[in-house]
């Protein structure tokens, strides 16, 4: 059997895939083994380096909650702000007009190639120079700043991309209908593009998220991860506390992408049920249609 892309695999195909997954997990189970190992070596799976977690709820009121909470804060705000002006930036870079398409492009791409730290730095010497923010909140700003510049530019790349993705055909009968550039972005392409563009903003929200820790490293954001220091030193268990925080991470990211999964669900299911093209392969099909009842 052939699919599309590849031969499918024969017996003996089949049988050194069965081996080579074998020795990965074999060797996976090694490297797991002497980890552990090392650890127990070095009294870092002592259970009272990991107990706190569980029968003190004083780590987590006083440490990991406010931390989770100021990192979901300092995240949300940065998405709230970035997903918008990245929007309004991906539609400029698509503009007819030379004296649009220009300088958002230079903007896009100056603030794409600046590290996002490098940012949030420039940030927090913006706050203390030139504003009255106060010292409280200087690291919240800074790192929102920070966020926002560079993901917005990130998310304009996606977003032309997106709608660049989607069928010639598409913007064609919006013209045939005399609908003018802008009514064919705002109704025609941005809607069908969102479905494409999904996956690869959800995972540059995620990317909003971690790098919130940015700022807990070197501006004093009290986000979720600078909270293994004030963790290990009261009770003398970096590791279990940095295992501890990267699971939250990871449960929250996880909840994030869930989210998503469903969402673009709903919204395939929509675009099918209106009959839409979201794609370049769903133009063909549709195309293909169209000429079978036609013959």
């Amino acid at each position: 059997m052939t699919s599309v892309l590849y031969d499918a695999p024969g017996p003996k195909a089949k049988a050194r895939n069965w081996i080579y997954a074998g020795v990965f997990v074999v060797l996976f189970a090694l490297v797991a083994w002497w980890v552990l190992a090392a650890m127990a070596d070095k009294h870092q799976l002592d259970a009272a380096k990991w107990t706190p977690f569980v029968t003190d709820g004083q780590v987590w009121t006083t440490f990991l909650l406010p931390g989770l909470l100021e990192t979901l804060k300092a995240g949300m705000i940065a998405m709230v702000i970035a997903l918008p002006l990245g929007a309004l930036l991906g539609i400029g870079r698509l503009s007819d007009h030379a004296w649009v398409r220009v300088p958002v492009g230079t903007v896009v791409e100056f603030f794409r190639a600046i590290p996002v730290l490098m940012l949030m730095i420039f940030g927090s010497a913006f706050f203390v120079q030139f504003t009255d923010v106060p010292s409280d909140d200087r690291p919240l700003y800074a790192v929102v700043t920070g966020l926002v510049l560079y993901n917005a530019a990130v998310i304009a790349e996606i977003v032309r991309a997106g709608v660049q993705s989607l069928p010639r055909g598409q913007t064609d009968a919006a013209k045939a209908i005399g609908m003018r550039k802008g009514q064919t972005m705002a109704h025609v392409l941005i809607p069908q593009a969102v479905t494409a563009m999904l996956p690869a903003l959800v995972s540059q929200l995620v990317v909003i998220l971690k790098d919130t820790a940015l700022g807990g490293s070197l501006l004093g954001l009290g986000e979720l991860l600078s909270m293994n220091r004030q963790i290990s030193a009261n009770y003398s268990n970096t590791i279990a506390s940095l295992v501890v925080i990267a699971l939250i991470y990871i449960a929250v990211n996880f909840a994030l992408t869930t989210f998503a999964s469903w969402l673009e669900g709903r919204l395939r299911k929509s675009t099918k049920s209106t009959g839409a093209v979201v794609g370049a392969a769903d133009g063909e099909m549709a195309t293909g249609e169209m000429a079978g009842q036609a013959a």
